[in-house]
């Protein structure tokens, strides 16, 4: 790994510099740039490990380096490719513990599986609480994640969970605009996330809310109903999680560009062991929550619409829907990296790099980290 001898130095006391034992140990394996620039903020060294994958796919992980009695920290977000990214931070866990560090904390940016957190119909699984199982299983003390799905997901690990949150990261961004604070309204592109657009819009000059009311005919298709709230000729902020597809459908879902339908394929199996497939017909545009929710804005008035989100999925066909020119500014952060193929000249992107490296020197140091928030 690089030194970061001349980045600057921690707003902590020299105490903590590097040549400490006791300063974390930090990790990172994909992308590289986002553990330069938290070990940038603290003034610390990346540590040295090696990860390779043998033939038929088997991850190796070795550390270069002595973690023995040492906090180590082991930032990785369980983005795309997310079994792989997963397997890797489970492996690495096991490698410190093995290795004997003192306490070993997944910082997990981006918290894949999060949206499975509960079941909405029969026969589904809880794949938040699998992975959260996993991790605990693996050898972690500790979880710092940032901007989870839901609260709930908290609950899933037997662990102590830091949850940090992109907000003021954005907030510090929309700040710095020249946007009059009685023309802002803040949009919840869903019910459910209302208490998440109700905190984003008291700190932002106790702006007024709206809420966009839909109803899903399965997972990733939405169809709008309508809008709560006022938004004529005001500038409208529209604050989400994560946008993902922003039009796309899982796996089973099919998108027929040419209809502008959706088609979902279910196999079944007859008694005589033969298979059958029904295939179910969605009329409507296949649009996501975000963009349909742009054009409903639009519709009843909004001069402009802002898109603010944490984590950016970008699945295809996001980028196209968000380039479209419905959104004047999609605002996100770096907790998931954006490949240079997916920018577009709307694409804002922030870095939480400070935020994640302040948070781990508190939990290193014993201190609040809710304070932060305050």
């Amino acid at each position: 790994m690089a030194s970061l001898l001349q980045c600057p130095t921690s707003p902590f006391p020299s105490s903590f510099s590097s040549n400490n034992p006791r300063s974390p140990f930090l990790r990172f394996h994909f992308p590289l740039r986002h553990a330069v620039e938290i070990a940038c903020y603290m003034g610390l060294e990346l540590g040295k490990i090696k990860i390779k994958r043998f033939a038929d796919g088997e991850i190796y992980v070795q550390l270069q380096e002595s973690v023995r009695g040492c906090d180590v920290f082991l930032v990785q977000p369980t983005c795309p490719p997310a079994n792989e990214n997963l397997m890797e931070l489970l492996i690495m866990i096991d490698a410190c513990r093995r290795a004997s560090a003192k306490n070993i904390t997944a910082v997990i940016p981006y918290f894949g599986y999060a949206r499975a957190d509960r079941k909405t119909q029969g026969r589904e699984s809880i794949a938040a609480k699998l992975v959260a199982n996993l991790i605990t299983e693996a050898g972690a003390n500790r979880v710092l994640a940032c901007d989870l799905h839901s609260g709930q997901s908290m609950g899933y690990f037997d662990i102590p969970v830091d949850h940090v949150y992109g907000q003021p990261v954005i907030l510090d961004y929309l700040a710095s605009k020249t946007i009059c604070s009685d023309d802002l309204v803040v949009v919840s592109p869903d019910v459910g996330g209302v208490a998440r657009a109700r905190a984003f819009a008291k700190k932002l000059s106790d702006a007024p809310l709206a809420i966009v009311d839909k109803r899903r005919h399965g997972h990733n298709v939405a169809e709008v109903m309508n809008l709560i709230g006022d938004v004529k000729g005001k500038v409208a902020v529209m604050v989400d999680d994560m946008i993902d597809t922003a039009g796309e459908f899982c796996s089973n879902l099919i998108c027929c560009p040419y209809l502008d339908t959706v088609v979902k394929v279910i196999s079944t199996t007859h008694e005589d062991d033969s298979q059958k497939a029904e295939v179910m017909v969605f009329t409507g545009p296949a649009v996501g929550t975000i963009t349909k929710g742009a054009a409903l804005l639009h519709q009843e008035g909004a001069r402009e619409v802002y898109a603010c989100t944490t984590h950016a999925v970008f699945s295809p066909p996001a980028i196209e829907r968000l380039s479209s020119g419905l959104f004047q500014e999609v605002i996100i952060t770096n907790t998931i990296p954006v490949s240079e193929q997916n920018y577009f000249p709307q694409l804002t992107v922030l870095s939480v790099a400070n935020l994640l490296g302040e948070t781990i020197w508190r939990v290193h140091d014993d201190c609040s980290v809710s304070s932060i928030f305050q």
